[in-house]
This record gives C-alpha cells, structure tokens and sequence, in this order.
C-alpha cells in the first residue's frame, strides 16, 4: 500500500532520489535530507503506515527496523561510540511525515547537551522562583 501524496512512499518508489545506504523488502534507509546531528539516517517502511499507532501489534516491522537501524550503526561506526534511534509519533511527538519512520542520530553528544540544558533551564528557574518571591514579600 502506497500514498501518491507521501515523500517517502515517493522515495520508496524511486520517484524522488535519496542517498540511499540500505534497502531490502521491508525497508529502505537512506540519509536524512536535512540533518539534526551530523549523522542522521531515516529507516522508512516500503509500505505506507501513517504512524506507530497504526502499525498492528502482532506485526514484526519494529523488531526489523531495530535490527537494520544496528546493522547501519555498525557500519556507520557509530554502534560503538553511541547514537540515538528513536520514532516520533504524532504531531505533538514530533512527527513531521506522516509516514512511519525511525531515526538514527550521531555525531554529537547528546547526553551532555540535554544535561547542560537541564542544568540551564533549572538555574533560570530558581533565579524566577527568587523574583517573584521577593515580590510576594
């Protein structure tokens, strides 16, 4: 099942290009088109789902997609330094193609940067909590 409307069924189909690292009958892989991190692939389902909420839960495509997703970190060298592999769903979990689709990401320390940014946003906090305290007073 396709969508003539999806970009990714349109790759799929081989009527967009894309710079393509894996493929097989389930599945086709392929460098992001506009990165996040420095490495960013998309592992994108040849038959169109919408979203993970769609997939049914005895289907094997999620297990398949974390198994490519580590084949491609692996050959990458990325497997061993780290990468996140994550699915966004729905709108307000970040999901921009309505096609499911999981990422790999690398290239950058991302653990480090979300615990500086934590560190950050709770300082800020503090110094608003203090303001409106005094106020209060």
């Amino acid at each position: 099942m396709r969508d003539a409307n999806c970009i990714f069924c349109r790759i799929v189909e081989g009527d967009l290009p894309a710079n393509k690292l894996y493929e097989d009958d389930k599945v086709v892989a392929f460098w992001d088109a506009h990165p996040s991190a420095p490495i960013h692939v998309l592992i994108v389902p040849k038959n169109h789902i919408p979203t993970l909420n769609d997939l049914p839960q005895d289907n094997d495509l999620l297990q398949h997609i974390g198994n490519v997703a580590i084949r491609i970190a692996k050959e990458i060298g990325v497997a061993d330094r780290g990468y996140r592999f994550l699915i966004n769903v729905n709108r307000e979990g970040g999901q921009v193609i309505f096609h499911l689709h999981a990422h790999i990401m690398a290239g950058k320390d991302f653990g480090i940067s979300l615990i500086r940014f934590a560190v950050v946003v709770s300082v800020l906090w503090r110094k608003l909590a203090g303001l409106f305290r005094r106020r209060k007073v």
